[in-house]
C-alpha cells in the first residue's frame, strides 16, 4: 500500500489501536477517531476524491459515525468492509480541505486534505510549456501547428492540460495454439495481427467459443477476460489492465477476487524530452503477469523515450499508484520492470522516492540519466577527435594500420571495441541539443568517419520555426534535456540556461591507456589538447565543459545520481545481457541490426550498479545479477518468466514481515532461496546450466565486464562523480610512462587548475536526501504527513 512507503508514514496503525483501547469506548469518553487517506498522504491528492478510513474507537458503533468534507456529509461513502470503515472521499477541491470525523459521545477529529488536478504536478514543479495533447488520430504538421499523437481514446482532450475522457475496453485471451503475444490495441491505421492472444471481448454477447481460462496465484480459476482502462494522468496517457468479470461491480473497498492486489509497472525504454502526449510505448499484454492475477501498469510519462525529467516521472508513478488504490483497492506491492532507459527509471524512482517500487528487475541496465550522459558526452568528444587532422596525422606519421588505430581507440574508450562511442554518438549524442540541428554521425564503424545528415530535427518535435535558435529566437522552447527539467535544475541567474550537470574539466582522456603503454606520449597530449567540450547549447567548444555548482547538489540531493544507500531499500533482480558491440558476432552467428545489438548496453553498468551500494552500505545484499549474452541484451522468455517469479515470491516474504526492523534488513532477510548471482555462458546453447562461480563467468567474453572513458580517466566503477575536485598535475602518476619537458608544458596548458583527484568526493557530492519538493523550485524536504488531530 502507498501509506506504507518510509516517506509517507504518519502515526503507526499499532500504535493507535493500543491508544484507542486504553482509552475505553463510548459515550463522552470516546476518543477521536483517527482520519487517514490510504490512497496517498493527505497531502499529495489528485483528481478530486481519495480512499480515506476512519478509524473506529473501541466500544464505539460506526454508524454512530459521522464524515464530512467542509460541511458537507459524505457518511453514505462510509461502511464497515473487514472491520474497517472506508469510503472513497469525492467533490475534493483543488487546494485545501478538511475532513471531519465526529458523533454523539464521541471527540470531533479533523484531517487536512491537500487535493491537486489530475492533470499535475504536485512535486515536480511547473511544467514544461508547449505540450501538444494528443488526438483520437494522429494529425501531420501544418505551418506552425506541430503534430499531433494518436492517443488511442475516442475523445478529445478538454482543457489546456491535455485531460481526456476515461474509456475501458475489454478483451480475452484465446485457447489457440500457437498465437501471438502482441498488442491487441495498437493506435490506428495498425492493426492487431489476426494471431494475437488477445481478442476483442464483447460483454454483451456470446461468451467467444475459445475464451481460455486462468488460475490466478490466489487459487482463483475465472474467465481469461482482461478490462484495460486508458486516460490520463499527470499529463500522460496511462493504461491499467487487470483481469475482470463485467458482470460484476469493482470498486476500491470491494475489489473483485480476479485481482491479488499485486501491481507489475513497465517502464519504457530508450530517452527523450519530446513536448508532445503520446500512448505508452510497451504492451500491457503481458501473460505472465495477468494470467496470475496481477495488474499491469503504465504510463507514458514513465517511459523514458517520451519523458526524461526523473521527477516527473517519480510523482507520475507516485499518481499512478493512487488511482489504482481509490479506484481498485489498496495494494499488497508495486513491481517494477524495464530496460534500458526502463532501467534508468527503476532505480532513480527507487532513489528519488524509496518505497514507491518494493522490486524492481532493471535488464539493459544503467544506474541513472545523468552519470549516463557523462558516457555519451564522452564519446561525442571522442569521436570528434578522433577526426581532426591533429590526431590523424598522428595516425597517418607511425603507419598504424585500421586494425592498430581502433584498438586504441579502444583503449582510450575502455570499451570492447570503437564501435560502442560510435553508438552512443549515433543514437543519443543530440540529446541535449536545445533547438533544430543537423545530426552529425559516425557513418563508418571502420574508421569512424563522420557525416552530417541533410535534414534538421529538434527533441520537441515541434515546427522548426517554433523552437529556440540562439539568433532568431532566442525565447523558443528549448528542447534539450535538461531544458525539460528546468523546474527542477532551476536556471542560472539572469540567463536562459538551465544548470548543467555535464562536466570534463580536469579529466585526462586516456590515462590509464598510457601508462599501460596502449598509446603513446605524444597521442596522451595531443588528445587532450583538441578533446575540447561542450557549450550551454551542447556546440562542440575548443574548451572544456564546466557544470553548475548549484546543478550538481541537485542532482545528489534529489536522488537523481542514484544513491547506492537509497537503493538498499529496495529489492533488485538485475538481468544482464551483452551489447557491447555492433560488429562482434554473437555466438549464435548474428552480429550487429541482424542480431538487434545497439552497442551501448555495456555489462560494466550493472557492476557500476553493484559498486555504489557497496560503498554506501557495505554490501550489496538486496542486488541479484543473472548474467547472460548468447542472444544479446534482451532477456529470453525464460529468464524473464524466472526473474518475475522470484521477484514475486521475494514481495511476498517482505510484506510478510510486519515488524519494526529496518527496511533495508528486511528486504535482505525476505531474499528467496532463488535471489543468487549466476550466469549463463555464452557456450551453453540450451541457456540452462546457472553457473555460480564469478571468476569462470568473467572469463566469457559475452560476460565480463569491460569499462568506459571515464574508468580509464582513472575515475571509480561507481561513476558517480559528476564533476571531479582537482590536484596539481603530477608526473609520477604517468609511471612507468614519461613525458617530455615540453608535452608536460602542454599538459599543463590544458589542465591549469589541475586534473582530476579522484580519491575525493565529486564537487557538490552528497547523499541523497529523499523525496524533495520543487514546487517553490530549489527541492524543499517534503515535510511529515500530515495526521488527523482532535478538535
Amino acid at each position: 500500500m502507498i501509506h506504507n512507503m518510509p516517506w509517507l508514514r504518519a502515526v503507526p496503525v499499532t500504535a493507535i489501536s493500543l491508544v484507542l483501547t486504553a482509552c475505553g469506548g463510548g459515550g463522552n469518553d470516546a476518543p477521536a477517531p483517527e482520519i487517514k487517506v490510504l490512497s496517498s498522504r493527505a497531502d499529495f491528492v489528485s483528481g478530486g476524491d481519495a480512499l480515506v478510513e476512519v478509524a473506529v474507537p473501541a466500544g464505539v458503533n460506526a454508524s454512530d459515525i459521522k464524515v464530512d468534507v467542509g460541511g458537507r456529509d459524505v457518511s453514505s461513502a462510509f461502511a464497515l468492509r473487514n472491520g474497517r470503515l472506508t469510503g472513497v472521499v469525492a467533490g475534493l477541491a483543488n487546494g485545501d480541505n478538511t475532513i471531519t470525523a465526529q458523533g454523539n459521545g464521541i471527540k470531533p477529529s479533523s484531517l487536512k486534505v491537500t487535493n491537486f488536478p489530475i492533470g499535475g504536478p504536485i512535486i515536480s514543479g511547473p511544467q514544461v510549456q508547449p505540450w501538444v495533447c494528443a488526438t483520437s488520430t494522429a494529425q501531420p504538421e501544418s505551418g506552425t501547428t506541430p503534430s499531433s499523437n494518436g492517443s488511442g481514446l475516442s475523445s478529445a482532450a478538454t482543457d489546456a492540460q491535455c485531460n481526456i475522457k476515461t474509456e475501458t475496453r475489454y478483451f480475452y485471451k484465446t485457447r489457440t495454439a500457437g498465437c501471438t503475444n502482441v498488442l491487441p490495441d495498437p493506435t490506428p491505421p495498425a492493426t492487431a495481427p489476426a494471431t494475437a492472444c488477445f481478442k476483442p471481448y464483447d460483454p454483451a454477447a456470446p461468451a467467444p467459443a475459445d475464451l481460455a481460462t486462468t488460475t490466478t496465484d490466489a487459487g482463483v480459476t475465472v474467465p481469461y477476460i482482461v478490462r484495460r482502462e486508458r486516460g490520463t494522468v499527470n499529463r500522460g496517457i496511462y493504461d491499467i489492465a487487470v483481469l475482470f468479470d463485467p458482470s460484476k461491480p469493482w470498486t476500491a473497498t470491494a475489489p473483485q477476487s480476479t485481482w491479488n492486489g499485486k501491481v507489475l509497472y513497465q517502464f519504457g525504454s530508450s530517452t527523450g524530452q519530446p513536448r508532445k502526449q503520446f500512448r505508452p510505448q510497451g504492451s500491457w499484454a503481458d501473460d505472465k503477469s495477468l494470467s496470475r492475477g496481477y495488474m499491469v501498469v503504465q504510463n507514458s510519462l514513465t517511459d523514458s523515450q517520451y519523458n526524461s525529467n526523473r521527477v516527473l516521472m517519480t510523482e507520475t508513478v507516485m499518481m499512478m499508484k493512487e488511482r489504482i488504490t481509490k479506484n481498485y483497492g489498496e495494494i499488497k506491492f508495486t513491481m517494477g520492470a524495464g530496460c534500458s532507459g526502463g532501467s534508468i527509471n527503476q532505480n532513480t524512482a527507487s532513489s528519488i522516492m524509496p518505497g514507491l517500487l518494493d522490486g524492481i528487475q532493471p535488464t539493459c541496465t544503467y544506474p541513472d540519466s545523468e552519470t549516463t550522459t557523462m558516457e555519451v558526452l564522452d564519446c561525442v568528444l571522442l569521436v570528434e577527435a578522433y577526426q581532426k587532422p591533429e590526431w590523424l596525422a598522428l595516425m597517418t606519421a607511425s603507419g598504424y594500420t585500421q586494425a592498430q588505430i581502433n584498438a586504441k581507440k579502444a583503449a582510450i574508450n575502455g570499451h570492447v571495441d570503437q564501435t560502442a562511442c560510435h553508438a552512443w554518438n549515433n543514437l543519443f549524442g543530440n540529446n541535449g541539443k536545445p533547438g533544430n540541428f543537423f545530426a552529425r554521425v559516425v557513418s563508418d564503424n571502420a574508421t569512424g568517419a563522420i557525416t552530417q545528415l541533410p535534414t534538421s530535427v529538434n527533441n520537441c518535435g515541434l515546427p522548426a520555426s517554433v523552437v529556440y535558435d540562439p539568433v532568431t529566437n532566442p525565447n523558443g522552447p528549448r528542447c534539450g534535456a535538461l531544458d525539460s527539467a528546468v523546474a527542477v535544475f532551476g536556471k542560472v541567474p539572469g540567463t536562459i540556461y538551465p544548470r548543467d550537470t555535464r562536466d570534463n574539466v580536469g579529466v585526462q582522456y586516456g590515462l590509464k591507456a598510457f601508462v599501460s603503454g596502449g598509446i603513446t606520449a605524444e597521442e596522451f597530449v595531443t588528445l587532450n589538447e583538441r578533446i575540447g567540450g561542450a557549450t550551454r547549447d551542447s556546440v562542440l567548444s575548443a574548451s572544456r565543459t564546466i557544470a553548475d555548482q548549484e546543478g550538481l547538489a541537485i542532482a545528489y540531493r534529489a536522488g537523481i545520481v542514484t544513491s547506492g544507500k537509497q537503493l538498499a531499500k529496495t529489492a533488485i533482480i538485475d538481468m544482464r545481457g551483452w551489447d557491447d558491440s555492433t560488429i562482434i558476432p554473437l555466438p549464435i552467428g548474428l552480429a550487429g541490426s541482424a542480431a538487434g545489438l545497439t552497442g551501448i548496453h555495456h555489462t560494466w553498468r550493472s557492476f557500476q550498479l553493484r559498486e555504489r551500494m557497496d560503498k554506501a552500505n557495505g554490501n550489496h545484499d538486496n542486488h541479484v545479477m543473472w548474467r547472460f549474452g548468447r542472444t544479446g541484451f534482451v532477456p529470453s522468455t525464460a529468464v524473464a518468466l524466472d526473474s518475475f517469479l522470484t521477484m514475486d515470491k521475494w514481495l511476498t516474504n517482505l510484506k510478510a514481515d510486519t515488524s519494526a526492523t529496518p527496511i533495508e534488513q528486511k528486504v535482505v532477510k525476505a531474499k528467496p532461496a532463488e535471489a543468487f548471482d549466476f550466469c549463463y555462458l555464452s557456450s551453453d546453447a540450451t541457456q540452462s546450466t546457472k553457473v555460480t562461480n564469478r571468476a569462470q563467468c568473467d572469463t566469457d567474453p559475452f560476460l565480463r565486464p569491460a569499462s568506459s572513458p571515464r574508468q580509464i580517466a582513472g575515475g571509480p566503477l561507481a561513476e558517480d562523480i559528476l564533476k571531479c575536485q582537482l590536484k596539481p598535475l603530477n608526473v609520477a602518476d604517468y609511471a612507468p610512462q614519461a613525458l617530455s619537458a615540453t608535452q608536460l608544458q602542454r599538459m599543463q596548458a590544458v589542465f591549469p587548475g589541475g586534473v582530476c583527484d579522484w580519491s575525493k568526493p565529486g564537487v557538490a557530492q552528497q547523499e541523497a536526501a529523499g523525496a524533495l519538493n520543487f514546487s517553490a523550485g530549489g527541492g524543499q524536504p517534503i515535510a511529515a504527513a500530515p495526521v488527523s488531530a482532535p478538535r
